[in-house]
């Protein structure tokens, strides 16, 4: 099946879901859950031997905040992933920070908690996210760009058709976040662009 069937089959399952068709919640469950086992999968992928949190840690928790998000208006699965995107990222956060507040209360040295970026390098997770806040405060549609791609792995085209933008759009706001972050996160000085698209 190609990944736009894919998506297509995702988008009626959606839709058939939110008009209380339970079979179709049952469903959309199992396809969800194969795909955002697949990304936590390739989100933790970079870490440590024996990091505590697995994939399907990381899916659960993922899904469990998505379904509390009950008054959202589903669109399409490129909406609904790109808040996985989001969900996701939080995860990660949370972990991050409890993993750490529980090195301080030891008194030992923690280890920072990396994860792999596209290029394949470390990143350390809480300085991305660091960068990403201070980031979307100025720029928060280029910073829904860096989720749903960075986290979530989605095609230009699926991230202009959630953002209603044009991939064009999305290829600029991807290559300016990428400078952006990678400046910041090297410790210099992060200049403004005329126009982001």
């Amino acid at each position: 099946m190609s990944r736009s069937q894919a998506a297509t089959e995702v988008t009626g399952l959606l839709r058939a879901w939110r008009g209380g068709d339970a079979v179709a919640g049952e469903e959309l469950l199992q396809r969800i859950y194969a795909e955002l086992k697949k990304i936590a999968s390739s989100q933790l992928k970079g870490e440590r031997a024996g990091h505590s949190l697995q994939s399907t840690d990381l899916v659960h928790e993922a899904y469990f905040r998505l379904l509390q998000q009950q008054g959202t208006d589903w669109r399409d699965r490129a909406h609904f992933f790109g808040l996985a995107a989001t969900m996701m990222r939080r995860v990660l956060v949370d972990h991050a920070r409890a993993r750490n507040a529980r090195k301080r209360v030891r008194d030992e040295g923690a280890a920072p908690v990396t994860i792999q970026s596209r290029r394949g390098t470390e990143v350390e997770l809480l300085d991305l996210d660091r960068a990403l806040t201070l980031f979307a405060e100025r720029y928060p549609r280029q910073t829904r760009v860096v989720e749903m791609r960075y986290f979530v792995d989605m095609e230009i085209e699926e991230i202009a058709s959630c953002l209603e933008i044009s991939p064009a759009t999305v290829k600029r706001d991807w290559q300016f976040a990428r400078a952006w972050l990678r400046t910041r996160l090297a410790g210099g000085t992060v200049e403004t662009p005329g126009s982001t698209g």
